[in-house]
């Protein structure tokens, strides 16, 4: 036979799990808590994150006014990464697939 070299074709699910993956990110979501200032949350947000004061102050607001905020979007690990800082922090955090 020839030389010819063959193409391997992509595994169908794997093609679709990366789109998922790259469609559905994942996001950190911060809770209302009893504990902590909201000065302090407006500065962890601002110092982890590096949001600017007002985008921080934003975040900070929808935590206590509505009880939680998306604070951060991305892959599974960096945002697994994510919550165990803010839990370093002091803060409440979870995540989750963002269902977009």
């Amino acid at each position: 036979m020839d030389d010819v070299p063959t193409q391997t074709l992509p595994d169908a699910s794997v093609e679709q799990e990366e789109k998922t993956a790259v469609a559905d990110p994942w996001v950190t979501i911060v809770w209302n808590d009893p504990v902590n200032l909201m000065s302090y949350v407006t500065y962890v947000f601002e110092s982890y994150f590096g949001h600017p004061r007002p985008k921080a102050e934003k975040l900070m607001k929808q935590v206590h006014e509505q009880g939680r905020a998306v604070v951060s979007t991305g892959s599974l690990e960096a945002m697994e990464v994510d919550v165990q800082a803010m839990h370093g922090f002091g803060l409440w955090a979870t995540l989750q697939r963002s269902g977009q």
